[in-house]
């Protein structure tokens, strides 16, 4: 966390330090998650609507949700303009997920609003509603935080779970965006893609327009026909923008952008993969449209300096350079198709040593597919969080996967310390290779703020 002064802390109240208020905060994980927007809105109502004084621009999807985040608050902020940034799940320390201009909320800040939520939380919990979870606590901590304390211009605000019974959707946004939609918490919304999507077709509102790079034909046909209903303009990539690659280098992709009001040439992007490219041009085409339905100022070279030197903790990062070790929070098949195109495209090795952890809930198989044509070593770990996948069970998937593609001299080993795990990495690197840790965002927070830093990561979603 930021270092504050100590805080002043009022006669009675619950907490005394941060520390504490964040402790109970995360103990509120075991409650899991509860989607309806019942409780949010009985806090909302007891906060007196606080989330009526803001802009939001509401951003779901699957994959790309942070780098679309990232990319909006680094152009806005380096605009002039005050930028709340609310994210999840946080990489290392809980307010990572809550911030103002790009930096945490401090210490004093979130110790005054958790102190102000709790006894209106214990209300909650005690009527027939129930307890509030985690997220919608921390939803309301970040909403109370942006309305009194801080009152940013504007507030990018990512969905947690899905989108229309999500705890974010308690705010009507001035901009909604769909990053896209694919295989992921499949157990909770849906198990097909169109009833996916329909959970995130549930962010749109009537009369607000809606930037989204959906691909798959019965996808679009949902948020089509969901924007249709609401009266909202959709703009669609491959159909009113798009974007053709120039070049693409390790932490250097050029692109040109073409959009319904105007085209840009030469833009340049620090992160990595093909699919940041279609991340950027969907936050150009937010960019673009807040200029025009809000008069957003925004200079061409600001806006050309703010997409280089944007970045996103834990997606493609290298974090260790000798020897390379590259972190990515890819967790499901998207998310593995758009690691192994990049393990492709951008960087180069001699050997692929690759260290993985997951949650239980994911669709190992079709993340490993994308992934086991690549290594020559694969490492099976577990994630330090109550919903992890056995290591021996990824174990036994990918040899039978890797005998299905006929893929033999893999070394596949189990080692479910992740601490453990990563010295025996380290121990495959020889000059020339790269080592890959990816999985979970809760082994990535993990394995990042140990290898920076050699602390443990905070934890919860």
């Amino acid at each position: 966390m930021s270092e504050t002064k100590e805080p002043n802390v009022q006669p009675g109240a619950s907490f005394q330090s941060a520390a504490d208020a964040v402790d109970w905060i995360v103990n509120l994980v075991k409650f899991g998650v509860r989607p309806g927007l019942k409780r949010m809105e009985k806090l909302m109502e007891l906060l007196d609507n606080p989330e009526r004084r803001l802009k939001f621009i509401h951003v779901a999807g699957t994959n790309g949700k942070g780098s679309v985040c990232a990319y909006l608050t680094e152009v806005l902020k380096q605009s002039g303009y005050g930028v709340g940034t609310f994210t999840s799940p946080y990489i290392e320390k809980y307010t990572d997920r809550i911030r103002y201009n790009g930096q945490n909320i401090a210490d004093e800040d979130l110790l005054r609003v958790i102190n102000k939520l709790k006894p209106i939380v214990d209300e909650i919990a005690a009527s027939e509603l129930g307890q509030p979870t985690m997220f919608e606590v921390s939803t309301a901590a970040a909403i109370e935080y942006f309305a009194r304390i801080s009152c940013p211009d504007y507030v990018v605000w990512e969905t947690g779970l899905g989108g229309r019974l999500d705890s974010t959707n308690i705010v009507s946004p001035i901009l909604t965006v769909i990053t896209n939609v694919g295989h992921d918490h499949m157990d909770i919304l849906g198990d097909t893609l169109d009833k996916v999507a329909g959970e995130k077709a549930g962010i749109i509102k009537s009369g607000v327009p809606i930037v989204s790079a959906v691909s798959q034909p019965e996808v679009i046909d949902v948020i089509e026909q969901t924007a249709k209903a609401k009266n909202s303009t959709l703009y669609l990539a491959n159909r009113n923008f798009h974007f053709e690659s120039l070049s693409s280098l390790e932490n250097d992709q050029t692109f040109d952008f073409f959009g319904p009001y105007r085209n840009m040439t030469g833009l340049s992007i620090s992160l990595n993969g093909q699919h940041q490219l279609i991340n950027a041009s969907v936050a150009l085409m937010a960019i673009e449209l807040l200029r025009q339905y809000y008069a957003l100022i925004v200079e061409d070279e600001v806006l050309l300096r703010a997409l280089k030197e944007t970045k996103w903790a834990g997606r493609l990062e290298m974090i260790s350079s000798n020897p390379r070790i590259l972190i990515d929070g890819a967790h499901n098949p998207e998310g593995g198709a758009a690691l192994a195109q990049a393990l492709r495209d951008t960087y180069h090795y001699k050997k692929l040593h690759f260290m993985m952890g997951m949650l239980s809930t994911k669709n190992h198989s079709g993340y490993l597919r994308h992934i086991l044509p690549l290594v020559d070593t694969l490492i099976l770990t577990e994630p330090n969080w109550h919903k992890k996948e056995e290591a021996s069970h990824l174990a036994d998937l990918a040899e039978t996967l890797l005998q299905e593609l006929g893929r033999t001299g893999v070394e596949v080993i189990i080692e479910p310390d992740w601490k453990a795990a990563l010295e025996r990495l380290n121990s495959q690197i020889e000059q020339d290779d790269l080592a890959v840790v990816s999985g979970t965002l809760y082994l990535i927070g993990d394995v990042r703020s140990w290898i920076l830093h050699q602390t443990d990561s905070e934890k919860g979603w």
